[in-house]
């Protein structure tokens, strides 16, 4: 027999849980209008250079937050971008690593003057083109320490430059900025080559994402429950990246359809693995492996995804409820009320237990991702 008080308190409670669906899906919603997203990029900018006064050196993690200010400038016009990339530029000679002995340059993990030829000493150049094209382009001086380093680079029979994923942001889009700057075409040539390299030691082909080099390769590295451990850092450096060099790429450039294919494979994979609150843990597909929010990689592929969806190439109807929720995220739960950018994981290279990550870690590079995810939101809202 039916209990009837059973079954309208199961009805009831049915209808409420939808109802609670329905409301947290309209408070994801971009509410923002274009104004209001330029406020945001302003305000969160604006605390970064106001508390580093003091230009930095032309590591990745710096430059990593310049590709991010970059960006800022192209949607704000706010000339106090500009100027804060200059000084750093200047400050650092245009260069990154700076000897001058090409016998002694190194592409192995290193800080010193001598890897010229690593790819996070090389990241700066990004900037360095950007500056050069925003500037008038009547400073060759701007790009020479770049074309010098690449072009030598290339001019070598190695290939396996890029050992590690967070390399792939760094150089990758050197490569085609480059291009658009010089029209060789060895720069579009060697950075299929190079990328082949990685593909070959990081990429798994069934999960469709990046570990973050060769030894987190499963089944020698496991995540803690025994899983494939890809790190979300590693893996926004890449779907970033593959956003900047897509959009750089002339349309008839010989590998760009297999660079999408490749950036909608992983952005499917993505969207299943991100969390409810809208972040992506640490380690993408075991959340309990280092559980809770982090803002560096939610940021990356919250850009990648905006930056698909704005130029037609990922589905809007598909990929903008994850936009949504991970907007979301980074405006109402990273962002500080100061315009601090919280819940960075510290410099690592991978998801570890146990590692405190909250609203007072920020970085220079999470600030980078924030404004590149907010500059491009700027382009999507009316």
């Amino acid at each position: 027999m039916i209990n009837l008080k059973n079954s309208f308190f199961i009805a009831l409670t049915t209808v409420s849980l939808l109802s609670c669906k329905s409301t947290a899906q309209k408070t994801a919603a971009i509410k923002q209008s274009k104004a209001e997203v330029i406020s945001i990029i302003d305000k969160v900018n604006n605390h970064w250079q106001e508390t580093h006064p003091e230009p930095g050196n032309s590591f990745w993690h710096v430059s990593a937050y310049h590709t991010g200010n970059m960006e800022a400038y192209k949607v704000t016009k706010n000339k106090k971008c500009l100027d804060y990339s200059l000084a750093w530029a200047e400050k650092n000679q245009w260069m990154g690593a700076k000897s001058n002995d090409k016998s002694e340059w190194k592409y192995n993990y290193g800080e010193t003057d001598k890897h010229v030829l690593f790819g996070d000493w090389q990241i700066c150049f990004q900037t360095y083109i950007d500056l050069y094209n925003f500037t008038g382009k009547k400073d060759p001086g701007k790009i020479a320490r770049a074309r010098e380093v690449m072009e030598y680079e290339m001019s070598t029979p190695a290939n396996d430059y890029w050992w590690w994923v967070d390399g792939l942001y760094m150089v990758m889009p050197v490569m085609t900025k480059l291009y658009n700057v010089t029209g060789n075409k060895m720069y579009l040539e060697k950075l299929h080559s190079y990328l082949q390299y990685s593909d070959s030691i990081m990429y798994d082909s069934e999960a469709k994402l990046y570990y973050r080099d060769a030894k987190y390769v499963y089944p020698k590295h496991k995540s803690a429950n025994g899983k494939k451990d890809f790190w979300a850092r590693g893996d926004g450096w890449i779907f970033a990246g593959y956003a900047k060099i897509i959009q750089d790429l002339p349309k008839s450039a010989k590998h760009r359809a297999e660079y999408i294919s490749r950036f909608k494979d992983m952005a499917k994979s993505l969207a299943e693995a991100q969390q409810t609150e809208g972040y992506w843990t640490r380690s993408i597909l075991d959340p309990e492996h280092a559980p809770g929010p982090e803002t560096s990689g939610t940021a990356f592929f919250t850009y990648g995804f905006l930056w698909g969806i704005n130029n037609g190439i990922l589905d809007k109807k598909t990929y903008l409820p994850v936009v949504e929720k991970s907007w979301n995220y980074l405006t109402k739960f990273a962002l500080q009320e100061d315009g601090t950018v919280g819940y960075v994981q510290p410099i690592g290279e991978k998801a570890i237990p146990g590692q405190v990550v909250d609203k007072n870690s920020t970085a220079d590079f999470g600030v980078g991702a924030f404004l590149l995810a907010a500059s491009e939101m700027s382009r999507f809202v009316k």
